[in-house]
């Protein structure tokens, strides 16, 4: 007889294996990403600039790359562009957020997502989440 607490977890529980590799300038703002995501259960590595992003996104093969369109050195669309033309690392994630409004800039470079700042918490996880639920669907599990 299994406890309420044996339960196995929800579909929606994050897989904490999943790497996600966060393209942030701002201490500040990184700071609150790492709070929102290591709550949910991931795992991060950080990049303050879009060179070192795309360098550590071949090395570690992130399950996602969080970035800014804003990013010094190669800004986050040419990020996510260099990314999905990249056979090591076509096949990662890329969700772009910004002040600006450019979603559509953001999914013609390749993104997969795209969030307008100001971070929302519900909203970051939210978008994570269905991101990974969509690619394991596609992966067939």
């Amino acid at each position: 007889m299994s406890s309420p607490d044996s339960n196995p977890p929800s579909p929606t529980t994050p897989d904490r294996r999943a790497l996600i590799l966060v393209v942030e300038r701002n201490p500040a703002v990184q700071r609150l990403e790492r709070f929102f995501l290591e709550q949910a259960g991931y795992s991060l590595e950080f990049a303050s600039d879009g060179i070192t992003a795309l360098a550590r996104a071949r090395e570690l093969r992130p399950k996602i790359v969080v970035t800014e369109i804003l990013v010094p050195q190669l800004d986050g669309l040419s990020l996510c562009r260099a990314l999905k033309s990249d056979p090591q690392t076509r096949a990662t994630i890329v969700l772009v957020f910004s002040h600006l409004y450019a979603e559509d800039r953001a999914l013609e470079a390749g993104a997969d997502a795209f969030i307008v700042k100001p971070l929302d918490e519900e909203r970051l996880i939210d978008t994570v989440s269905r991101l990974l639920e969509i690619r394991r669907e596609r992966a067939g599990g």
